[in-house]
């Protein structure tokens, strides 16, 4: 932890989720090479950008791997769910927002995070970016689904600390920590998404991400 996190009236830790077996991807996707370096360590430098501390989850045979860039590396778990909570348990009692990450979207920026930190400062108790849905929606009926009505969900998502280990705190399991706090009655602000900050799922996605970096 930096010397001065204690004394921060709002300390701000990260934890980046980096514990699937990319199934999809057909290995490690967080471990995949973008630009000369991990695609997660591109998502621990940008949380690093905005938090006093960075927590890592990798999958469970990992825990034990040196990674100097972050203040601990723990075990992820057999659910997403599971492995944020095991993250949250190594963020410290002083942290006031906490912000969860996917490791494997690598081309979120530092003002995205700053937007979700701040937006939880102002008073949120879970701020989200979120982007349009430009394709047309349908149903599995094939009847059309208003697309102005749905926004397409995106991380960092950022959390009063004591509202996100209260929501956890009876270990429930979601694809989605923000849902669990709406679903406890929380407030929710939505931040401007980046249309770039895509995950990591399959491997042209990869060669998109590249392209991206290459651009930049």
């Amino acid at each position: 932890m930096p010397e001065d996190a204690a004394t921060d009236p709002s300390p701000v830790w990260a934890i980046v989720v980096a514990a699937g077996t990319g199934r999809r991807f057909g290995g490690a996707k967080q471990y995949a090479a973008l630009a000369g370096r991990r695609v997660v360590d591109w998502s621990i430098d940008a949380a690093r950008s905005v938090a006093d501390g960075v927590i890592l989850v990798v999958p469970p045979e990992d825990a034990d791997a040196d990674e100097p860039a972050v203040d601990a590396v723990v075990a992820g778990g057999a659910s997403r769910s599971e492995s944020v909570r095991n993250g949250l348990a190594a963020v410290p009692d002083v942290a006031a927002v906490v912000l969860v990450h996917d490791g494997a979207r690598p081309l979120a920026g530092h003002g995205l995070f700053r937007s979700v930190v701040d937006a939880v400062l102002a008073g949120a108790d879970a701020a989200v970016p979120v982007v349009p849905v430009v394709d047309t929606v349908t149903d599995v009926h094939g009847e059309p689904v208003d697309r102005e009505a749905l926004r397409a969900v995106q991380t960092p998502q950022g959390f009063r600390a004591e509202v996100l280990r209260r929501v956890h705190a009876g270990r429930p399991d979601a694809t989605d920590d923000a849902s669990l706090v709406v679903a406890a009655g929380g407030r929710l602000r939505h931040v401007h998404g980046e249309r770039w900050n895509l995950k990591i799922t399959e491997p042209d996605d990869l060669l998109v991400a590249e392209a991206v970096v290459g651009a930049r």
